[in-house]
This record gives C-alpha cells, structure tokens and sequence, in this order.
C-alpha cells in the first residue's frame, strides 16, 4: 500500500444526484422517517434536554449514557447532509433550533460536555479511558464540517472551532499526553482542519495519534476512585447493568490483573501494531484518524501499519458481510479466524467505521480494493442495520437467528442509529473521486455527476438496475469535445466484463481494479459495461471452526441467507448439493428483489426413530427445495430460523 503521488479528491456532493431504483427509497425513507424519528427520540430520551438544562433554560441533573451528546451530533451531521441535496425548511428548522441550543451550552472558556457541566464539572479531563469527552467532541466537530459543506453557515463550527482550541491548548499545546479512550476526534480534526486550513486541528490529531499505545489508561485504572464516573451505573443493552469501575478494569486489565490497552488500541504505538484488535467500532475509528494524517502528511509508517492492520482485518478477522467484531463481551475484535455465526457481534457502527476507513484508503491508494470492501459492507453488513420502514434497527448483526433477533426503534445506548443515518445521508461523497483529468466512478448508483474537466463542465449520467442486473449504462454530456480518463470500477465478484462504447465493443486496460477509458469524449458518448454475474458458493477458511462443511451464497455483490418463513424444512436440516442447480428469480415481495431458489436435500429422519448412530451408507435423503433472501433484508416478515452458511 503506497500514497499516490495525486491523493484522489472528493466531489462536493451538491454535484452528485441520486436517482437510483435500489436506494430512491432508502434515503427517502432516511430524509423524511428516520430522521424525524430520530429527532422525536432526542427529545424523548432528554439528549436535547441535557443541552437545556447546561445552558441554565431548564432545570435539573444530567440524564442517560454520559455519552448521549454524540447521538445529537451524529444526527446534526446526517441532518445537514440531506440538506445538501434537498430543499427541506421544516428539517432545517429543527437544525438551527439544534445548533441554538447546543451554542446556549457552550461555557465561556469553549468547552462543551452536557455530562461534566451538569455533574462533574471539577472532574473534566481525569477519565479519558471509559467517558467518551473527546469522542463526543469529535462528533461535534464532524457535524459541524457536515453543516458547513452543506449550508455554507459557519454557526456550528465556530462552536467546534472553540471547544478545539481548548482542547489544543489543553493537550498539544500544554504537553499532556492523554489520548482518547474512545476515538473519533482524530479523524474529525483532520476534517475541521480541511475545512478551516488551520494547522493547529492537524496536528492536535497527530498529536493524539503519536502519543497513542504509551500505556496512558494505566493511571486513570490505578485511580479508579477518584475520576469523573467512577460510580456510573445504568442498565444497558448487551451488558445489562453497566457499572463504570467494574468495566474499566475487565477492559484495561487482563485475567492477572496488569495492564493491557489492546481494548483501546493502547497497546502499542500505532505504526507498530499489526493485528486488528479491541473495540471494533474504536478501531475503525483510529484507522481512519491514521488515514487522514497519512494523506495529509505523507507518513510512511502510518501507511505501511495501516496496510498490516487491513490485511489483518479483511483476511483472519472479518465476516463475508464486512461486519468485523465477533464477540459481545467488548464489543471487538478477537483472535484470528474466530468469526461464529449466530452470536456474531458485527455492531451496525463498526459497518460505518469500515466504509469511513476504505474510503480514506481508497482516496489516498486508489486501488478498487478498498471500493469493493465499501460495497460489501453498504449493501450487506450497513444495511441490514436499518429496516424498510427506516424507523426501526439493529446493533448487532448475526449470521445466524433462531428467531429471537429483532431491530428496535431505539436503544438506550443509541449510537448506531444515527451512525446509519449519516451514512445514507452522505452516500453521495462515497460514488465518485476526482484528479486532475480522471473520475473514478467507485460505486454503481444510478444518478448524475457534474464536474469540470479543462474548463468544460460534463455531466456524466449512471443508469442500472443494480445490484440485480449485470449491466451498467454512461453517459457523457459535454458542449465540446474533451479528454479525460473514466475509471470505472471492476468489481471483485465478477469475472469477465464487456465493455460497449457507442454500441462497440472495445478492450480496455484494467489498473488498480479499474476500467480505464481515456478518450476524447465527444457530447452524448454511450458506455455500457456488462458483468458476469453468476450465483456464486464461498466457502470459508478451514481455520473458521463454524464454517466446516458449510458454504454462502452470494450474488453480485449480495450475501444471500435462509430464513425460516420461506423454507419448509428447518434450515440446519437443509442440504444443498453441489449439483444443484441455482437460479435468481425477481419476486415483486419487500419493495422487490431477486431471490435465489435451487433443489436440496433432507435426512429421512423417520428412520432415525429407534436409532442414535447409523453407517452413513445407510442414510436416506428425500428431495426438496430452498429459498433464499438477500441478508440485508431478513427479520421483515414472520419471526423464524435464519442462516447465512448452509450446509452442503
């Protein structure tokens, strides 16, 4: 992995329109359900609240997860994000309420933390470990970037332009070395300080990047009862009840009682670690901080760890989903190879980290490996996330249910929700990049570009029905004729492609994993790519325990599963024979999609009555079928089994 020498560049996505059959309702649904229903939980929950009674309007103490200020940044940054394509007053309306409020909280010196103003104020800064007080500022920062691009209005990053020169001169600049327990500020500085051009953001983020893995934890976990939060208790999801010390020591101290920062990525200095390890969600989040640095800086260290750690994660420690995180216990990474099925982990914000973080590569390498890993995890471990009706979620995203497995329409600790919601609000910035004289089209959703090439300005046009057609359409307006390189790119699941321009068939040079297409394009030119897309059996490395003897389907660039509702015999009695013969049929069921369906087979069970072992010769099968769904889209209709590997 290598930093080109022209890191690719994003397009503003005021430029890029969205007209695709597959996402139209998605991101309706986003825009006009989710984010109301979001906002409606804010309220409800007291996350506005908090910022209320901070700036002396209301009343009382803090209420919820000291972390809760995040779910309000988070959906002030998928909130300004729709606007950058969409006329919406009453959503805007809701926005500058929001920033009025959060400004109103603000204290005089910049800072800004509803939890430490109302509780703990004398206590800031004394548990970075565990309290999330410069995760939830980098949220901040990052909805304040989002508003900016967005609205031009600058009303929300003076606001984070504030709280960021204080934590400079509180950290940088003073020379404490604290690190944040939760990242996330790293790679919203780097966003700030693209932005503001101020150079001080870029390197408050190498700063807390560099003095990462020096063991920092270790003097917040030897002095438990005196930082801020040592006595928080709340019941929470996937913990039950959530006690601030006990935690802090199970995820800082190992089984003998010493230190270990691997929870927290503090384990080692970043350009030596290897290995994908502790909080998924803090990791993806750290690699993308690196990331950035690395595309500002030009730092070969950080490149060169970047490139261990996402080999260690793609090849030992990720689903074929893109979700990463198998275990509950930390929400995080394990050993390699240890990705089991049904009590899978892969967190919905983990999903967003992983496409955060591949973007960044892609930007800074633009090699398409890194696009096809976005697209494995967008369309299969991200949006299983989120259901049709946009109103209701999952944290977690296993690979197999016995029909106990639902998505709710909040959480207590909500951070996946909004997490989502900026995703799909700001799919635009992920179709495309730019360089001088080249467009990389990185993913196939319908819609329009606009850019400017020597002076011209071209509307390319993208058109499919993807992801269940195998064809992709171009089309290319300019006044006057104009050259530059289309790179299109070659996804990793298809085999052979033919490639059409103006109804020609023409051989073209593949690098980086991308159709290259230099020509002087003329006005109304026609590109039409056709993949291969056949039905396809994974199978799973032998060291994956749970995946012997089993394989998953995948079609294009879908993960398929079984569920209970479609299929008569129990799915673990399910075998599917290599000479079964698969087809894709559309079903106009769950606003339509394609279906897999094929022959298989099941044990006669009824000569298993009187008998606990039998000569596998003499075991009968009888004949039947299988239906599968694409996993993005299971637990939509009747509770039941689900599975993802299949027996074979």
């Amino acid at each position: 992995m290598e930093k080109m020498a022209e890191v690719l560049s994003e397009i503003p996505m005021k430029n890029v329109e969205i007209d695709d059959k597959f996402w139209n309702h998605r991101l309706e649904k986003n825009r006009i359900v989710t984010l109301d229903h979001q906002y409606q939980q804010l309220i409800k929950t007291g996350r506005l609240d908090n910022f209320k009674k901070a700036a002396g309007l209301k009343d009382g103490d803090f209420f919820g997860m000291f972390f809760n200020d995040s779910d309000v940044y988070k959906w002030l940054e998928a909130a300004s994000y729709t606007l950058a394509n969409k006329d919406d007053s009453k959503l805007s309306k809701k926005i500058n309420e929001t920033i009025e409020l959060i400004t109103s909280a603000q204290q005089e010196d910049g800072y800004l933390n509803t939890y430490f103003i109302l509780e703990e104020p004398e206590k800031k800064w004394t548990n970075l470990g565990m309290m999330h007080e410069l995760y939830c500022a980098g949220h901040l920062f990052q909805a304040a970037t989002a508003h900016y691009l967005a609205t031009g209005e600058n009303s929300l990053l003076n606001v984070a332009c504030k709280f960021a020169n204080l934590i400079d001169q509180k950290f940088r600049q003073s020379g404490h070395t604290g690190v944040p327990g939760h990242e996330e500020i790293e790679l919203a500085l780097v966003e700030l300080y693209r932005v503001t051009e101020k150079e001080n953001y870029l390197k408050l983020s190498e700063y807390f990047i560099n003095n990462r893995g020096k063991g920092y934890f270790k003097k917040e976990v030897d002095n438990l009862k005196n930082i801020a939060g040592s006595d928080f208790e709340q019941d929470i999801e996937n913990f039950n009840t959530f006690e601030m010390s006990k935690f802090y020591r199970e995820f800082f101290l190992d089984e003998e009682g010493n230190y270990d920062g691997s929870y927290a990525q503090d384990h080692l200095p970043v350009r030596d670690q290897k290995e994908a390890a502790g909080h998924a969600v803090r990791a993806m989040y750290l690699y993308s901080g690196m990331t950035d640095v690395a595309l500002e800086t030009g730092d070969q260290l950080l490149i060169k760890a970047l490139e261990k750690l996402w080999n260690n994660m793609t090849k030992k420690k990720m689903y074929i989903t893109g979700g990463i995180g198998p275990t509950h216990d930390f929400e995080g990474f394990t050993e390699n190879y240890d990705l089991p099925n049904k009590t899978a982990y892969a967190e919905s914000c983990a999903a967003v980290g992983s496409i955060m973080w591949n973007y960044r590569l892609l930007k800074m390498t633009g090699d398409a490996k890194f696009a096809n890993l976005m697209e494995r995890t967008l369309y299969n471990g991200l949006l299983s996330g989120v259901g049709l009706s946009g109103d209701k979620f999952f944290y977690v995203n296993p690979l197999a249910s016995d029909g106990n497995h639902h998505r709710k329409g909040w959480f207590h600790v909500s951070c996946c929700p909004p997490n989502i919601a900026r995703l799909l609000a700001s799919l635009q910035k992920y179709i495309y990049l730019k360089s001088d004289n080249k467009v990389y089209v990185n993913l196939f959703i319908s819609g329009e570009l606009k850019f400017d090439i020597a002076d011209q300005q071209i509307l390319l046009k993208q058109s499919s029905e993807y992801p269940w057609d195998d064809s992709i359409n171009y089309n290319v307006k300019t006044e006057a004729n104009v050259d530059f390189t289309l790179n299109i790119r070659y996804p990793d699941w298809a085999k052979k492609v033919k490639v059409l321009i103006n109804e020609k068939e023409e051989k073209i040079n593949v690098e980086n994993g991308y159709l290259m297409i230099n020509r002087n394009w003329e006005n109304n030119d026609q590109v039409k790519l056709i993949f291969e897309m056949p039905v396809k059996r994974i199978k799973a490395h032998p060291k994956v325990v749970e995946n012997k003897a089993r394989f998953a389907l995948k079609k294009g660039p879908l993960v398929y599963c079984l569920e209970e509702v479609d299929n008569e015999v129990p799915l673990n009695e399910l075998i599917i024979t290599r000479e079964s013969k698969i087809n894709s049929e559309y079903e106009e069921m769950l606003k339509g999609i394609h279906v897999l369906k094929g022959d298989a087979l099941k044990e006669d069970l009824s000569e298993w009555e009187n008998e606990l072992y039998k000569d596998e010769k003499n075991i009968n099968y009888k004949k039947t079928n299988f239906k599968a769904v694409p996993y993005y889209i299971w637990d939509h209709r009747e509770p039941g089994e689900m599975r993802v590997w299949l027996r074979e």
